[in-house]
């Protein structure tokens, strides 16, 4: 009597087959969630309007991605609430790294302190991606204010509490804040008007029915070199390049003072991981790229390009740098 055979082992193409035949799931060695993606268009929610810094980050992101990924990536303004109506389409939308979010320092480390009741926590409900462009803001005033210089606006100030008005990109931007900083640091009474984003506060900077902004140097500079604006100082550690023979506010006299802003990308929290980090390494790439750095560098921003690990970090760094000002500052927002 023959000895029997033992059955060999299914091949992995057998099993394969047979767990297709079953309904089953197939898990294939090395495959990824994010293994075909993108492959259909992307959506960039702006939390601001058009023509304003963060805007401009947008635009210029979304062209250099599209090339790199291959499909469109269509920026979508969602502004108001200094950023929170933007951030609440973000977090609510599906998590499938079809729907982005460009979050900035301010919406990350000052929203969650200046509003009593936020309608999604940016720290918890969104995943860094990168930190892509920083940039600082610049005192800026009509030309109908009659002072040269950052000394000569305080003592206007001091002489005429609570008339001068300075315009926002809303409450909690770093525009607002760099004006609070102001206050705070110069010991002056000014009036905040808040606008929904930096373009419609520039308009009425420019038509005068506000007297000075401190806004972000990028959409402020095509009025300061034509003129339509006076600039006095930048907020920042040190001069800006873009505005080079301008002084810091801090060398103008008031002591401590600094104040700048990043803008970062994001998703919601649950986007898979492996979207991410595809993500993250896009964007390294596309801050790099020749024609974003010397479009973003001749507007004023500075070149970062973090990875989502970083981005991270930078969020913690800068909640510990804002959250006591704006507690300090008794800014709050219903």
């Amino acid at each position: 009597m023959s000895t029997p055979v033992a059955a060999s082992p299914p091949s992995r193409s057998r099993r394969a087959l047979v767990r297709a035949a079953a309904g089953l799931p197939l898990v294939v060695a090395g495959s990824s969630f994010g293994q075909g993606y993108p492959s259909r268009a992307i959506r960039l929610i702006c939390p601001f309007p058009p023509a304003g810094a963060v805007d401009i980050a947008c635009r210029a992101l979304s062209a250099e991605l599209s090339r790199q990924l291959a499909v469109n990536i269509a920026v979508e303004n969602r502004p108001g609430a200094g950023g929170n109506v933007g951030l609440v389409e973000a977090v609510k939308s599906a998590p499938d790294g079809y729907t982005l979010y460009m979050s900035t320092s301010g919406i990350q480390a000052i929203n969650p302190v200046l509003y009593d009741k936020m309608p999604a926590d940016p720290n918890k409900d969104l995943a860094p991606i990168s930190a892509l462009v920083s940039l600082n803001n610049v005192l800026v005033l009509h030309p109908s204010v009659k002072v040269g210089s950052v000394k000569e606006l305080v003592a206007l100030a001091r002489s005429n509490p609570g008339r001068l008005t300075y315009a926002s990109s809303g409450n909690g931007t770093s525009i607002h804040m760099s004006g609070e900083m102001f206050k705070a640091l110069a010991g002056v009474d000014m009036v905040h008007v808040p606008y929904k984003g930096s373009a419609p506060a520039l308009v009425d900077l420019l038509g005068g029915q506000v007297q000075l902004m401190f806004d972000n140097i990028p959409s402020a500079l095509p009025h300061i070199r034509s003129g339509k604006l006076k600039a006095l100082a930048t907020t920042g550690a040190k001069r800006d390049a873009a505005l080079a023979d301008l002084p810091t506010i801090a060398e103008s006299g008031i002591a401590g003072y600094e104040s700048d802003v990043w803008f970062g990308l994001t998703a919601p929290a649950a986007t898979p991981r492996d979207i991410i980090v595809r993500l993250s390494d896009e964007c390294q790439k596309a801050v790099k790229a020749p024609a974003f750095v010397k479009r973003m560098t001749e507007l004023g921003y500075n070149m970062l390009g973090t990875s989502a690990e970083q981005m991270a970090e930078m969020t913690r760094t800068a909640i510990a740098r804002w959250a006591p000002i704006v507690k300090a500052s008794g800014a709050k927002v219903d």
